[in-house]
């Protein structure tokens, strides 16, 4: 589309790019994060068993998703230093990139849950923990998360937003903001706190039986596992949660004008708070990359003396 077709020049406030810079930091960070430990991943070969293998998952989704905001900012911010609205095709790809990458993000926190799930609940059952198994859900997951926002983009659900200089689904009363929203967001997360709640009742179960000290530490070593990944959860859900109600007061029309920038604010914060919590909860990770620290420390010291 050529640049006399799909721009207008308006005035524009002037919080605009600081706010726009502060998005790129963001992104740019969670990056730049993302990559750091995708690469102790593949050169320690950490990617060897099933719980580090779904960890990956998680952070070629994070990434994925990083880098989907940020060339959604670097337009944004573009458009806003000229004072213009110019939007392509382009634009629209970014936001189903968008969509995709959100989608894979929150479902790999729930195939580490269902994995903690049945290493306690079924641990007879080998297959469903088998490293192909779960590469098929892994699949699964990839294929349905690119498939859907297809019809979104292919039904022109997605459009250019003026007042937020982004491509979106427009916030409005219709099925599709409704089944884009528990899709994403209200079956995912809800899903992994259930599995949450339904492993401490099981554990609760286990206290009353006759059960070996092995398998109920075992359990119970499992369960915290799944608690920080319901924390890293609560991350997303509190730092989303305006994006959640600007979805519900659009079925009032009384959405703010700028509710994309508020809540792509928001949005920001959560990935490099994920990130953060990531490597916390994560210990072979954050064990590869504290010895790679010491060593260079230890380096350092030696040349320096």
């Amino acid at each position: 589309m050529s640049l006399d077709q799909n721009s207008t020049t308006t005035e524009f406030p002037s919080w605009f790019i600081p706010l726009d810079t502060m998005h790129i930091i963001c992104y740019a960070f969670t990056i730049a994060v993302a990559l750091l430990f995708l690469f102790i991943i593949i050169y320690d070969k950490l990617y060897t068993t099933v719980p580090m293998m779904l960890i990956t998952n998680s952070c070629i989704s994070e990434l994925l998703f990083a880098t989907s905001l940020f060339a959604m900012a670097t337009f944004t911010i573009h458009n806003d230093i000229r004072h213009v609205h110019f939007y392509g095709s382009s634009c629209i790809f970014m936001a189903y990139l968008g969509y995709v990458s959100v989608g894979l993000q929150n479902y790999s926190y729930l195939l580490q849950a269902i994995y903690r799930y049945i290493l306690v609940v079924h641990p007879g059952r080998l297959f469903y923990q088998s490293i192909e198994f779960q590469l098929f859900l892994i699949g699964s997951t990839w294929i349905c998360c690119t498939i859907y926002p297809i019809v979104l983009w292919s039904t022109g659900q997605i459009k250019y937003t003026f007042d937020n200089g982004i491509c979106q689904m427009p916030l409005k009363p219709s099925f599709a903001t409704i089944f884009n929203a528990f899709y994403i967001y209200f079956i995912p997360m809800p899903s992994i706190i259930l599995i949450y709640l339904k492993m401490v009742q099981y554990i609760r179960d286990m206290n009353k039986h006759v059960t070996t000290v092995n398998r109920l530490f075992h359990a119970k070593r499992e369960l915290r596992m799944i608690r920080r990944i319901v924390s890293l959860i609560f991350i997303l859900v509190a730092l989303g949660l305006p994006y959640a109600i600007f979805i519900f007061m659009s079925f009032f029309n009384v959405a703010p004008k700028y509710h994309f920038r508020i809540a792509f604010t928001f949005i920001g914060a959560s990935l490099v708070l994920v990130m953060i919590a990531l490597l916390e909860i994560t210990q072979p990770l954050k064990n590869s990359l504290m010895n790679k620290l010491s060593r260079q420390w230890v380096n350092v010291i030696k040349t320096r003396t």
